[in-house]
């Protein structure tokens, strides 16, 4: 638990070190999804994604064993990635370097307390800034309204039975788009990485109260945009 909590404090050397010990569990659920398709290597990588989201939201005041919270947090990224993996056909080099990003994105993200810039993730991955842009481009899915939100889709948080017409109206990914700067933080932290409001307050420097309030704006905005 110790090692948990300094992980969740951006000690980087405690999150690298909890991923080895746990290691094996990444690969028992990764190896039932080996015949889907993907190199096995590529999907350990995406559940360390999961066990990375893990960590960072594990609530330590609660019973639960860590390993019961993070099987199904690993189990959903590597399901999310197959399932969007066909939407968009890209080359295994870039693929893999997407993944790769998406890892170093996760750890960079844990350290700074925020979502790293371009450069930042160029930099840890040794690659240019142009290659990191190319790779995400590639790789990033199209958000769908049927796509899990939690425990929810979004099309409920958007308050509609009439998923379809909106899609008709206006892409989600648009309307995100309009959104500044800290909006699209907040949409990012809460609902692309399931940070509890209070970790995405910690992490844009604000009360759970304020992150609340800006959520329900932002929703409401989001509606807007798609009706």
């Amino acid at each position: 638990m110790q090692q948990i909590a300094a992980a969740q404090s951006g000690d980087a050397v405690a999150l690298e070190q909890i991923i080895r010990d746990n290691y094996g569990l990444i690969k028992s659920i990764a190896v039932r999804f080996r015949d889907r398709g993907c190199e096995f290597d590529d999907l350990c990588q995406i559940g360390t994604i999961g066990m990375i989201k893990a960590v960072r939201n594990f609530d330590l005041s609660h019973g639960t064993m860590f390993s019961t919270y993070a099987v199904p947090l690993i189990t959903g990224e590597i399901k999310k990635f197959l399932r969007d993996d066909g939407i968009i056909k890209v080359s295994r080099d870039i693929k893999r370097r997407g993944v790769n990003i998406a890892c170093i994105s996760e750890r960079l993200q844990g350290t700074l307390g925020r979502e790293p810039t371009v450069g930042e993730i160029a930099s840890e991955a040794g690659i240019t800034p142009e290659e990191v842009a190319e790779a995400i481009t590639a790789t990033t899915a199209v958000m769908s309204f049927s796509d899990p939100v939690g425990e929810v889709e979004l099309g409920d948080l958007l308050g509609t039975d009439h998923i379809d017409e909106l899609c008709e109206s206006l892409a989600l990914r648009q309307a995100i788009g309009s959104l500044d700067r800290d909006e699209r933080k907040l949409i990012y932290y809460r609902y692309y990485n399931d940070m509890s409001q209070a970790n995405a307050g910690k992490a844009m420097g604000m009360t759970q109260v304020k992150v609340s309030r800006m959520e329900k704006k932002i929703l409401q905005k989001l509606k807007d945009a798609l009706t």
